[in-house]
């Protein structure tokens, strides 16, 4: 399976981001990135819903 996002490569950057952030820290990138993700979202639907 060739891509940018292959299962090895994901395990792989998990790996890292482990390495550098360690297990307590996870939790909290977990929930900004959530966080961020809806927040984007929420900005593109009110963005969409203003051009109507």
């Amino acid at each position: 399976m060739e891509g940018l996002l292959s299962p090895v490569h994901l395990v792989f950057i998990l790996l890292i981001v482990l390495i550098l952030f360690g297990p307590g820290k996870l939790p909290e990138l977990g929930k900004g990135l959530g966080k961020g993700i809806k927040e984007f979202k929420d900005a593109m639907r009110s963005s969409m819903d203003d051009k109507k």
